[in-house]
């Protein structure tokens, strides 16, 4: 299978259409420009459609429509785009329709920088709009891990009727890797028995809806959400380990910062320090048993984050106080490097008493 060199965003771009997906609604908004631009030129050779809304509000209710009738459907925006959509995102959710949302975050709050941020964790993880609801969130660390996500996220967010999110970073979006795309053979045929459709086709006729004026009848459809998002919890979880084995301690981090902590890692053991990386893809469900499993030996860990502190909320509820969790983050869309890592771990050793060997 030969290997191509292509843009993040045009990467998932790419993807999307092999995985399925025949329709996007968008709108432009730096760092995530490319990929509608991509698609905006490669979907009509497949017989899809490709539409800039008039704003993102108009585009996560033209998601909303499309994903009704069964199709295969995405939008992609960035940071203040997502919080645009959430209202939109929140009544996708509560009809239960599936679509896929790629967010490639900037800095913020407000319109912060066109640079790459990782400080939309608690919108995405949280919901972000109201009601209460959830979706699946994806956290890829290379180009070639976002081409696979994207078609996983079309295939759970129809197992599931779930909106699911693609978060990456300024990073993923405009770096350039060596990808390889599978032929996914995904079906885009749009019938399914809870689509909408006229009572001659579908044998009854569906109304999605998501008013609900009888309280107990909205209690009734939260309460069955809760079920779904419950089982979500048990089967979606998924995470990477990088030497944690013999780890005293393990940097938790997620998409590019992960992969600057694992060269921050390689630093520390060659002074000595046995330390791993643990690295969550699922960011909702936060995978919490592979998170207890891959510390259990640990006496520390350590949270990096391109914010001030987001995800650390999740790993400090995972490990419940057994072990001292320490937090190092950069604003400014600021990556860090492996050297102040590096730094960060020495301090946490000196601190806790772990000697390099």
């Amino acid at each position: 299978m030969s290997r191509v060199l292509i843009k993040g965003n045009e990467a998932i771009g790419e993807a999307a259409i092999r995985a399925g997906c025949r329709f996007f609604f968008g709108y432009p908004i730096t760092p995530q420009s490319e990929l509608p631009e991509y698609l905006s030129r490669e979907l009509p050779k497949v017989g899809g459609v490709y539409l800039q809304a008039e704003s993102e509000i108009g585009a996560i209710y033209m998601v909303y429509g499309a994903a009704a009738t069964g199709a295969r459907v995405m939008t992609s925006s960035s940071s203040p785009g997502i919080s645009l959509k959430q209202e939109g995102i929140s009544y996708i959710a509560a009809a239960e329709l599936p679509c896929v949302i790629v967010n490639i975050m900037r800095g913020g709050p407000g319109l912060g920088s066109i640079q790459p941020s990782q400080s939309d964790y608690f919108q995405a993880t949280r919901g972000g709009g109201h009601g209460g609801y959830r979706t699946i969130v994806l956290a890829p660390a290379s180009v070639q891990e976002a081409v696979d996500l994207v078609a996983l996220s079309f295939d759970l967010s129809e197992k599931h009727r779930i909106p699911v999110m693609l978060l990456g970073d300024g990073v993923l979006g405009q770096m350039m890797e060596a990808v390889e795309f599978k032929e996914n053979n995904r079906a885009v045929g749009y019938f399914k028995p809870w689509i909408v459709g006229s009572k001659k086709e579908y044998k009854k006729k569906n109304c999605i809806n998501t008013l609900y004026l009888e309280s107990e009848k909205l209690e009734d459809h939260n309460m069955a959400l809760q079920r779904k998002y419950e089982a979500i919890k048990v089967t979606e979880t998924r995470a990477e380990v990088h030497q944690v084995k013999d780890a005293d301690l393990v940097i938790a981090a997620y998409g590019i910062t992960a992969r600057v902590a694992k060269a921050a890692a390689e630093l520390a053991r060659a002074d000595g320090l046995k330390v791993g990386v643990f690295r969550p893809i699922t960011l909702w469900p936060f995978p919490e048993k592979e998170l207890n499993k891959a510390t259990k030996g640990a006496r520390g860990v350590l949270t990096v984050e391109m914010s001030m502190g987001q995800m650390v909320e999740d790993v400090r509820l995972s490990i419940n106080g057994r072990i001292p969790v320490e937090f190092y983050g950069r604003l400014g869309s600021t990556v860090p490097s492996e050297r102040e890592i590096y730094s960060q771990i020495k301090r946490l050793a000196e601190e806790l008493g772990v000697k390099a060997q």
